[in-house]
């Protein structure tokens, strides 16, 4: 006979344990190599596997959400330096403009001392305005200066604009194809939970109703193991010896046996070639 290892996993799902079938069966098969394990106890592993693996299926959809917040998290910053870049060229921008403004406010402000010069006759008025055009051509060109300054400091602003973009381009479309790589992974995760469900409602049909409760609020109470092996008179959910008599009563296989300890069902452990000491089941 060959032996088959299930394994409580999917693909995309990591879990803590496994369980070992020993032997490749059909429906009227033993899981166990030497001995018939007690069909109830067998049904149930296979009920618990399906739970184990919907349990880890929906704790990974449950992760889900948190993981496209941190991978939306990821343009914040961009984002920041993106708006940084633009508010930076825009005060640029706006002083380039109001330095405008106070040149041409000059430049009218001259105009019109020009025309009161011609239109006066009193020297002394004259020389006055003479003296306020100088002053005002003095003004434009200190201000003409600063413009070309706020002028250059643009041009470099526009080059950290246009770098901040590209950068979050590039970042925006990584974070884009990681969402819609989430969203997948979500829908094959939806439709695992689905078939699991399916399949361990017809598992969970076969195993006696009173013996089911227990099974399911041992399942909840224990962290998902229920059911586990006894290995050298020690469950292996609790890692506690057992009693003589109750390692009698797994080894017989005759009717279903609890740890003391813990409360755990418990199944005889028959397969050496995982090490019996490791716990895998």
């Amino acid at each position: 006979m060959s032996m088959l290892l299930v394994k409580t996993c999917s693909p995309h799902v990591d879990l803590p344990f496994t369980f070992q079938i020993s032997t490749v069966y059909s429906s009227s098969t033993s899981l166990t190599q030497n001995h018939t394990m007690l069909p109830e106890v067998e049904k149930l592993l296979r009920v618990q596997h399906h739970d184990q693996k919907l349990k880890a299926l929906k704790k990974e959809l449950a992760g889900i959400p948190l993981e496209e917040e941190d991978i939306r998290e990821k343009l914040i910053a961009d984002q920041e330096a993106l708006d940084g870049a633009k508010t930076a060229l825009q005060q640029v921008e706006v002083a380039i403009k109001n330095l405008e403004l106070d040149v041409e406010t000059r430049r009218d402000s001259i105009t019109k001392l020009k025309v009161q010069q011609f239109e006066t006759k009193k020297n002394e008025e004259f020389r006055a305005m003479g003296q306020e055009i100088e002053r005002y051509g003095e003004e434009i060109t200190a201000l003409e200066d600063k413009e070309i300054e706020l002028m250059e400091q643009a041009d470099e602003q526009k080059i950290a604009l246009n770098s901040a973009r590209a950068k979050f381009d590039e970042n925006e479309k990584s974070v884009q194809e990681e969402i819609e790589d989430l969203g997948e992974l979500k829908t094959k995760l939806e439709s695992d939970v689905k078939a699991e469900k399916l399949t361990r409602t017809e598992q969970a049909a076969e195993v006696d109703p009173d013996l089911l409760d227990t099974y399911e609020r041992l399942f909840k109470a224990k962290s998902g193991m229920a059911v586990v092996g006894l290995v050298d008179g020690v469950c292996q959910g609790c890692h506690m010896k057992v009693t003589k008599s109750t390692v009698v009563s797994v080894k017989a296989e005759k009717q279903v046996a609890y740890c003391e300890n813990c409360g755990r069902l418990l199944y005889w452990w028959t397969d050496d070639s995982v090490g019996k000491n490791l716990g895998d089941y």
